[in-house]
């Protein structure tokens, strides 16, 4: 038993109560993994600063500092901008195909002044927030039913529709696809509704490879299922990672020491293939490292979400939680050609402004849940959710 009232219990919180209740380690954590990603835009700028590892040095100060910032506003308050949120994103992913920037084959960026912002990647905590609010109100709708035939429907019970990325961009889409497909089987969704639509999904692969599928997609997947086929074309980009860390070797060449990286072989050094530099350059022993600190951070987050006294609560921190595993297991993946290339970054690791802010803005929630973990978000019928 602690002698101190605790703090997160209370309506209304004072700032020295919420900075008392932050969870300084993962904030650590945080801090560490970050200061890993500036040391290898570091590394990949050839020892300068410019241009990706000037970028992260102003950015780098802010990390943890904007997720400290998101911890201290209230739950519920994120909870009443969930439909907001969404709704703004979905509108963001519109103008995309309406005025938005073309890179590399794909509409995903939208000009604003300086500044590039995707909209995809805003959506992936938009929908998780959006989730996390509409599935429990719609179990306490469905109780409510039961219990009086007449029980009228709130406003916020009404469902936002579905995702819809307007853009093609494959890695983002699977990532949002499996967010929200996480959180309604954590919100106890029946196998009778999950069998049939997994079915229906590995039903449509052909139909989606012949008419939805691009064809620079189609050449990533051709590519990852022989990537000697053409070495030196289409395959270039998974062979070149796959040297990268096989030269690795357990400990690595050394800090600055990648060949790969520094005489441009490695495509897209600074984001997507960022991890083949540090597997170079540290080898086996600073992969593993590196994947503990992340395995870390996520036992932090399940470990919130199993603490948070509300349904909201609950379903918010495990939506951050596989949303920045899945982004892990999908770079990591991808640049070890264990499945086709597509355009995710490591977290806190690669360079690039609209994936960092989503990342730090999802762990801002994840410690307002856990600042927070003991409010209370009364349903209907009095219960929590």
């Amino acid at each position: 038993m602690t002698t101190r009232p605790y703090a997160a219990a209370r309506r209304t919180l004072s700032v020295a109560d919420k900075l008392f209740e932050v969870n300084w380690g993962l904030v650590l954590l945080i801090g560490i993994i970050a200061s890993a990603g500036f040391a290898m835009l570091y590394s990949v700028a050839g020892g300068h600063l410019w241009p990706w590892a000037g970028a992260a040095d102003v950015a780098l100060p802010g990390r943890p500092r904007r997720a400290r910032r998101g911890a201290c506003i209230d739950v519920r308050v994120w909870m009443s901008l969930a439909y907001p949120a969404y709704a703004v994103s979905l509108l963001l992913l519109i103008a995309v195909v309406i005025a938005g920037h073309v890179g590399k084959g794909a509409e995903r960026w939208i000009a604003l002044g300086p500044l590039g912002l995707q909209p995809s990647e805003l959506m992936k905590v938009a929908l998780i927030l959006a989730l996390s609010r509409l599935l429990p109100a719609r179990q306490e709708r469905r109780g409510s039913i039961q219990a009086a035939q007449c029980r009228h429907r709130p406003r916020h019970d009404r469902h936002p529709g579905g995702v819809r990325v307007l853009q093609p961009n494959l890695g983002t889409t699977l990532i949002i696809l499996a967010d929200g497909a996480s959180l309604l089987f954590l919100a106890g969704l029946s196998w009778w509704w999950i069998a049939p639509t997994f079915g229906a999904v590995v039903a449509a692969v052909p139909t989606a490879w012949q008419f939805v599928l691009h064809d620079y997609q189609k050449r990533r997947v051709l590519t990852f299922l022989d990537p000697e086929s053409d070495a030196l074309g289409a395959g270039w980009n998974i062979t070149q990672a796959k040297i990268a860390i096989g030269s690795g070797g357990m400990t690595g060449k050394g800090f600055l020491q990648g060949t790969q990286s520094r005489l441009n072989f490695l495509p897209e050094k600074q984001t997507d293939f960022i991890w083949t530099s540090l597997c170079e350059e540290f080898g086996f022993v600073g992969a593993v490292a590196l994947l503990i600190l992340f395995a870390v951070v996520i036992y932090y987050g399940v470990q919130i979400a199993m603490s948070a006294r509300s349904q909201f609560g609950r379903l918010l921190a495990m939506g951050v939680t596989l949303n920045f595993f899945f982004y892990i297991l999908i770079n990591a993946s991808m640049v070890m050609g264990l499945i086709p290339v597509v355009g995710i970054p490591m977290p806190l690791i690669s360079y690039g402004g609209s994936a960092m802010l989503t990342v730090m803005f999802g762990f801002g929630l994840l410690m307002s849940v856990h600042v927070h973990r003991q409010v209370e978000i009364p349903r209907l019928s009095g219960g929590i959710i």
